[in-house]
């Protein structure tokens, strides 16, 4: 898979929820992923390399926010 084909549903990705990038190299998709949402201005999302149904990859999220 070339990772430049990898696309990231951030714009749709609300607080609370996230989304599963199967892929085999972790850090490089973690990193792009966490960069791509940096430029869309989305400062609250995470990154973690997972297993999910027998695949590897990454799991990306927005948190949510924290009240006081």
């Amino acid at each position: 898979m070339k990772t430049s084909s990898v696309r990231f549903p951030w714009l749709k990705t609300e607080k609370g929820q996230g989304f599963f990038i199967p892929c085999l190299d972790t850090e490089l998709v973690r990193e792009l992923g966490l960069r791509q949402a940096v430029s869309l201005k989305i400062l609250d999302a995470r990154a973690h390399p997972c297993i999910r149904s027998g695949f590897i990859g990454v799991w990306f999220y927005r948190r949510t926010s924290k009240t006081a």
